[in-house]
């Protein structure tokens, strides 16, 4: 895993893939390495999208417009600060992981290396993903059925040229957290003062 060339100015680091990968866990957890924030991309969601979601219907580029930009948002007004986040987001398309990188107000558009809002994707089978959502929804009740599994899978597209981080969800979050501090040590504001 490599950086890049930014200077330690804040970075927000989005966990993304579909729904059961662990994004949420492993973001949270980056959060708690790093004492920076943690923005839950679930919290942002209208109660219509919720409700839609939880009858099995996805969502469409419509709702997930206003959804994506209070992410950027909430991403920008931490950078601006010059704080490090850690996200969890699915950001399943160029067109959505776009909105978020809006969040680095210096961002121009396909400038990848040079971007303050980096992407980690978890990825795993269809089998993994289905099993975690059935669990989940037995345990926690949390409001996206396993029936969405493969609408999320078939919007997953990824391009080499954005500099994506591909890491196995079935890693432990532990590894992962740790790998992702490493890849991007000598950029987050929070591992700044660890190096000096």
């Amino acid at each position: 895993m490599a950086g890049s060339d930014l200077p330690h100015t804040a970075l927000a680091i989005v966990i993304m893939g579909v729904s059961g990968c662990g994004k949420s866990t492993v973001a949270a957890m980056l959060a708690a390495a790093l004492g920076c924030s943690f923005v839950e991309a679930d919290d942002y969601h209208s109660q219509a999208n919720k409700a839609k979601m939880s009858k099995g219907i996805p969502l469409t580029d419509t709702d997930r417009a206003p959804w994506l930009e209070s992410l950027r948002d909430a991403i920008r007004e931490r950078l601006d600060r010059g704080e490090d986040t850690a996200v969890s987001c699915s950001a399943l398309q160029l067109k959505y992981r776009e909105i978020l990188r809006e969040g680095d107000s210096n961002y121009k558009a396909g400038c990848y290396g040079t971007c303050r809002v980096k992407f980690v994707c978890l990825e795993a089978s269809a089998e993994v993903i289905a099993d975690r959502v059935r669990k989940r929804a037995n345990e926690a009740g949390h409001f996206m059925p396993a029936s969405l599994v493969q609408s999320q899978l078939d919007l997953l597209k990824t391009d080499e040229n954005e500099g994506i981080t591909v890491v196995d969800a079935t890693l432990r979050p532990e590894t992962i957290v740790k790998a992702t501090i490493a890849q991007y040590k000598e950029e987050l504001a929070s591992t700044a003062s660890l190096m000096a």
